[in-house]
């Protein structure tokens, strides 16, 4: 049978990844994401599975004890997972980018403290940039690093949705520094941050207070972190500079936008799985409803609309591993992927017609997953913004 979504010009290693992870969706996670999502239970048979495969250090170069593979495998293993269970994805999701960042702008001392435990997952990371009143507008961060006599700094502030934020062990942390610099974006800083797994005060001055209850994303935790003069040192500085943080945080996100189209591919051929198969199953007017023409064109958009988010997802990618900015072709990803994704999940729940309101049916809990695509690492309408500027500058009248 014709799978969707299969990928032409990868290695024999990508292929073999990629198989092994396929596998292990099928057998480990489908099977169980329905009780486990509906009980809102965090997947640890699951994740340490994925330790096993050697998912945390897909991406960790093999110096540092790592895969080293490209962000075009990492992708493909995304969209599979999220295809089983889309929390899944998002336990590794902000893991990525934390060591992305660590690639990409730490100190060589930071690289050899951090990516080894990364990449065997026992040091397990988190994203923080968010907070209570801050949305797209990262100028309007409010969390302070102070610096003191001595050198060090005292973090206190208060961040909001951080993924892992109970499960992780490092922290990269968006603050402002306030020293000096003109440009408020030049002020801003990302520390890594070390706390203890857990709820309560994970380190001195650094406390997790509980989960955040959300529509769907179940059983991966979501948290706050509120920091009360947590005293750090100048060394966890990432890159050991301060005021570099908002371009290195773009860059995370940059690469964040791959994941999230990769997830809301994932979505997209899931519920493409579950239309057709139910299409061939149930009947009406004495014939299965995949013969009535208004379904038959249902389904031809749909598979149309996930190889379309497939492709642009893969050259994403694909640019980003050649070293290139890709800002503008991450954001039509992501916005595409996310608004086709939440069609092609809707059109199947359409399917599925009064069952797919019912939570035996997989499709109900897709349809409440499929909505944080359209949120999360920016709303389509912050992606048309950087698409379009970049346009304006692209074709700019002489």
């Amino acid at each position: 049978m014709t799978r969707l979504c299969e990928t032409e010009g990868l290695s024999e290693d990508q292929v073999e990844i990629l198989k092994a992870v396929r596998q292990f969706v099928e057998k480990k996670v489908i099977p169980v994401a329905q009780e486990l999502e509906h009980s809102d239970t965090y997947p640890q048979e699951i994740v340490d599975g994925l330790k096993e495969l050697g998912v945390f250090g897909l991406t960790i170069p093999e110096a540092y004890g790592g895969l080293g593979e490209s962000l075009l495998t990492y992708a493909l293993v995304v969209e599979e997972i999220a295809r089983g269970w889309m929390s899944v994805s998002g336990v590794i999701n902000t893991h990525f980018i934390v060591a992305y960042l660590l690639m990409q702008h730490g100190t060589e001392e930071q690289k050899q403290k951090y990516l080894p435990r990364m990449a065997t997952g026992e040091v397990r990371g988190a994203f923080s940039m968010s907070e209570p009143a801050l949305g797209s507008d990262v100028s309007a961060v409010s969390t302070k690093a102070v610096k003191q006599e001595d050198g060090s700094y005292a973090i206190t502030g208060q961040k909001m949705w951080l993924t892992n934020g109970a499960s992780s062990t490092l922290v990269a942390l968006l603050t402002k520094t306030d020293e000096g610099a003109e440009s408020v974006y030049k002020n801003m800083t990302t520390f890594l941050v070390e706390k203890e797994a857990g709820f309560g005060e994970t380190a001195k001055g650094v406390t997790v207070p509980g989960k955040l209850e959300k529509m769907g994303y179940k059983g991966v935790e979501t948290t706050e972190l509120i920091l009360d003069g947590h005293q750090i040192g100048a060394e966890q500085i990432l890159g050991g500079q301060p005021g570099k943080g908002f371009s290195q945080m773009m860059d995370g996100v940059e690469v964040g936008r791959v994941n999230v189209a990769a997830r809301a591919c994932g979505l997209a051929i899931r519920g493409f799985e579950l239309a057709i198969a139910y299409a061939q199953q149930r009947k009406t007017f004495g014939k299965i409803i995949a013969e009535h023409q208004a379904i038959l064109f249902r389904i031809a958009e749909m598979a149309t609309k996930v190889e379309t988010i497939h492709t642009m997802m893969v050259r994403a990618a694909r640019l980003k591993d050649t070293g290139r900015r890709m800002d503008v072709e991450a954001g039509m990803a992501k916005m595409l992927a996310s608004e086709y994704a939440n069609e092609v999940v809707e059109d199947s729940f359409r399917i599925h017609g009064g069952y797919g309101y019912s939570k035996e049916y997989e499709i109900e809990r897709l349809m409440r997953e499929v909505k944080f695509m359209l949120i999360g690492e920016g709303t389509s309408d912050i992606q048309k913004m950087i698409i379009g500027r970049s346009l304006l500058k692209d074709y700019k009248l002489e």
